[in-house]
Parts: structure tokens; C-alpha cells; sequence
């Protein structure tokens, strides 16, 4: 049997995996922006356990809020990072500094 801590544990592991992308991957915005959904999923992951272990479905309502907002950054995310390698060929992030006015 699934117990809430086998959820708990899960949660944990995948937010020090995108920590650890966050940390250890400073070049390439398409794995940063990887490693920040992966963060949001593993908040959702305790979100969803918590309220299904307490009979709640306020979590569950919570992360589709959740969902929705990540879509969200991840669409304009994407369309900043098309526009950046249109105009500068990479898609390296210490190549987006030099765009500042």
C-alpha cells in the first residue's frame, strides 16, 4: 500500500532534481526552463497527496490553478526563447545579457 510519506519522498526527490538542474545547468534556458516545471510538478505531487490523504479536494482544485499558470509561463517562456534564438542564434544565457539597453 501507497503511503502519504511514499508521496512525500517522491515530491522531495523530484524538487531536489530540479534544484540540482537549476543549479548544476546555467547554459541552456530550454533545461532551466525544464528544471523550473519539474519544481512546479513536484509541489503538485504534495498538493494532490495531501489532499487526498485528508479528504480534501481544495489541494486538487489548487493545482489546476497551478497547472494553468505553469502552461502559461511555459508558452511565453517559449516564445521569449524563439525570439532570442532568432536573433542571436543561441540559446546560451550568458548570451542574454548583452541584450540589455
Amino acid at each position: 500500500m501507497i503511503t502519504l510519506s511514499h508521496y512525500i519522498v517522491l515530491g522531495a526527490i523530484l524538487f531536489c532534481v530540479s534544484v540540482a538542474g537549476l543549479f548544476i545547468n546555467r547554459k541552456n534556458v530550454i533545461v532551466l526552463l525544464m528544471a523550473i516545471e519539474l519544481m512546479l510538478l513536484a509541489v503538485n505531487i504534495n498538493f494532490v497527496a495531501f489532499s487526498r490523504f485528508s479528504h480534501d479536494v481544495a489541494g486538487q482544485v489548487f493545482v489546476f490553478f497551478i497547472l494553468t499558470v505553469a502552461a502559461a509561463e511555459s508558452a511565453i517562456g517559449l516564445a521569449i526563447l524563439v525570439l532570442l534564438f532568432r536573433n542571436r542564434s543561441t540559446v546560451n544565457v550568458a548570451e542574454i545579457d548583452s541584450m540589455k539597453g
